[in-house]
């Protein structure tokens, strides 16, 4: 799969480039076209059932899918090496080669959400993932021993070899490790750190109350 992207970084709209054949996950709500003869095949398993991923099959003459994100941001396409693999904030998804996986169990996450699912899942494998960011995206390289904190609505993905804490705002403040309120995130280098620069609940939020009207 390659990936080609247009309209960034405001409305950002991802091209997967099929070989023939090739199969892609993808977020179902996000297809805006593909080629003709491209195989469609929904799954289930979002909110009361609704479709949310999908499988694509590229026909003999390979083909193309273009993805939308519902929100208005960047597009980001991760390349996994096989080796490393990445922490990604759940919704970001938007479409990854069949060879990069979901690890629900990964390990670690039951030092920073214990036995409850958090808002961070792992992916690993070999191949691109795109992800969908709301607004636009910054790449925080970060020095051996360097220290950021980070909120966890703004963050979009950290590379697995960086240290990473999870602690409360205040013990006053309601906390939930399934959508990261009332929460921070403190991430040491040497890594990388994805971060977005809008709050995708914050503006869903401000569109369906009228856009501030």
């Amino acid at each position: 799969m390659q990936v080609r992207t247009r309209h960034t970084p405001a409305f950002g709209v991802a091209r997967l480039l099929l070989a023939p054949g090739e199969v892609v996950q993808a977020d179902y709500a996000a297809m805006l076209a593909t080629s003709y003869g491209i195989v469609v095949v929904p799954g289930r398993g979002g909110a009361r059932g609704k479709v949310r991923r999908a499988t694509f099959t590229a026909p003999a003459e390979g083909g193309w899918v273009d993805l939308a994100p519902a929100l208005p941001g960047d597009v980001h396409t991760l390349e996994l090496d096989g080796m490393a693999g990445w922490c990604v904030a759940r919704g970001s998804w938007l479409a990854a080669a069949a060879t990069v996986r979901a690890d629900p169990q990964w390990p670690n996450f039951r030092g920073l959400f214990g036995a409850d699912i958090g808002f961070l899942e792992h992916v690993s494998g070999d191949g691109a993932m795109v992800l969908a960011c709301c607004g636009s995206l910054d790449v925080v390289a970060l020095e051996a021993g360097e220290v950021i904190t980070v909120e966890p609505s703004y963050l979009l993905a950290y590379s697995e070899v960086t240290q990473s804490r999870l602690r409360a705002v205040s013990p006053s403040v309601p906390q939930s490790v399934r959508t990261g309120e009332g929460l921070l995130l403190d991430f040491a280098g040497p890594g990388q750190v994805l971060v977005q620069t809008r709050n995708a609940r914050a503006m869903a939020a401000w569109l369906e109350a009228g856009g501030g009207r």
